[in-house]
C-alpha cells in the first residue's frame, strides 16, 4: 500500500533495479493503485471491471496508465516508484473520465495523452509542494488536469461535438424517496463509481479484486459506500444519484485512504476513518453545485479536500499516528 508520503510503506531500500519481467506489470498495478493496492493480480481485475462497464473505459483507461507510467519512466522517476504503479493511477482516471465526459473517439484518445503527461509532471511538481507537509498528491494531479480540460472543452468544436450525455440520473428521475433497489444499488455502485462506472456489478467486480488483496480494504470499501449512502439519504439527496454511487466513491476513497493507508489501525483511528467518509460524502453536493459550470463533474475533489485536511490534523491528535 501506499504509505502517508504516496510510496510503499517501509523502511529506507536501496533503489530497485529495472528487470523486464516487470515492466508488463506496471500498467495494471496502476489501476490497482487507484484504491491503493500493489497487486497486479488486483489491477487486472480491475481492468476487467472497466471492461464490463464499456469497452471505452477499458481502452482509454489503459491509455492513460500506459502514457503515464512511460513519461514518468522517461522523466527518470525513480523505478521503485513506477514499477508500483505509482507513477500511473492518476493517468487511469484520467482516461476512463475523458472517455466518459468527451466520448470515446481519436480527439479524446489524443487529449488522454496529453492530459497525462501534464498530469505526470503535475504529480511531481504536487510531491515536491506537498512532501514537507508529509502529505499525498494521491488524485489531485487527476482532479486539476480533468477539471482544466472539462472547463475548456467547450470552447473546442472538434472537442465538444459528440460528447454524451453526463448529466446525473436525477435529472430524468427526481425525488428523494429511497428505494430498496436505490440502496443495494447504491451501496455497489459507491464502489464502481471510484472508476465512474455506475453498473453495480462492476461493483461487484472491483470489490473482488479488493478482496484478493485485501479482505479487510474490501469490507472497508464496503462500509465506506454505506457512508456515504447513509448520509446522502439522511441529508435529503436525490434517491436516483444516491442509486448511482454519486455519494459513495469519494467515502470508499476516504474510508480506505485514512482506515491503514495513511493513517494507522486503531479503534480511535477507526473512528477518525469513518469521520472523513461522512465529511466526503457531505462535501459531494456542494462541490457539485460549485463545479455546475463544468458539468458538476466532481471527481475525487472532495476525498483530496478531506484526506489532506484530515492527514494535516493528525499532529494535534496524539491518539491518531500516521501509518508506516
Amino acid at each position: 500500500m501506499r504509505s502517508s508520503s504516496g510510496e510503499v510503506s517501509g523502511g529506507a531500500r536501496p533503489p530497485v533495479k529495472e528487470r523486464p519481467s516487470d515492466a508488463a506489470s506496471t500498467v495494471p498495478k496502476g489501476v490497482a493503485q487507484v484504491i491503493f493496492q500493489t497487486s497486479q493480480w488486483t489491477g487486472l481485475i480491475f481492468i476487467a471491471g472497466l471492461f464490463a462497464g464499456g469497452w471505452q473505459f477499458g481502452v482509454f483507461g489503459l491509455l492513460g496508465t500506459l502514457a503515464a507510467t512511460v513519461t514518468a519512466y522517461l522523466m527518470g522517476v525513480a523505478w521503485d516508484q513506477v514499477s508500483i504503479g505509482l507513477e500511473g493511477f492518476c493517468g487511469t482516471l484520467t482516461g476512463v473520465a475523458l472517455a466518459l465526459y468527451l466520448g470515446a473517439n481519436w480527439m479524446t484518445a489524443a487529449l488522454v495523452v496529453g492530459a497525462t503527461v501534464a498530469g505526470s509532471v503535475l504529480t511531481s511538481a504536487m510531491g515536491t509542494v506537498l512532501k514537507p507537509y508529509g502529505l499525498p498528491a494521491s488524485t489531485g494531479p487527476f482532479c486539476v488536469v480533468t477539471t482544466v480540460m472539462a472547463i475548456g472543452a467547450p470552447s473546442f468544436h472538434r472537442v465538444w461535438e459528440n460528447r454524451p450525455d453526463t448529466a446525473p440520473p436525477s435529472a430524468t428521475d427526481p425525488g428523494t424517496a429511497m428505494s430498496w433497489s436505490d440502496f443495494w444499488h447504491g451501496l455497489l455502485n459507491g464502489v464502481a463509481q471510484v472508476f465512474f462506472q455506475d453498473e453495480w456489478y462492476v461493483g461487484v467486480i472491483f470489490l473482488a479484486g479488493l478482496a484478493l488483496a485485501s479482505r479487510f480494504v474490501a469490507a472497508v470499501a464496503a462500509a465506506s459506500s454505506l457512508v456515504g449512502l447513509l448520509i446522502g439519504w439522511w441529508l435529503g439527496a436525490q434517491a436516483a444519484d444516491i442509486g448511482a454511487g454519486l455519494y459513495g466513491y469519494n467515502s470508499v476513497l476516504t474510508g480506505v485512504a485514512l482506515a491503514g493507508t495513511f493513517i494507522a489501525l486503531s479503534p480511535v483511528g477507526a473512528v477518525y476513518a469513518a469521520i472523513g467518509a461522512a465529511t466526503a460524502a457531505g462535501l459531494t453536493a456542494g462541490l457539485t453545485n460549485l463545479f455546475d459550470v463544468v458539468g458538476g463533474h466532481t471527481l475525487t475533489w472532495p476525498y483530496v479536500l478531506v484526506c489532506w485536511v484530515f492527514l494535516a490534523a493528525v499532529p494535534r491528535y496524539p491518539k491518531i499516528r500516521r501509518a508506516g
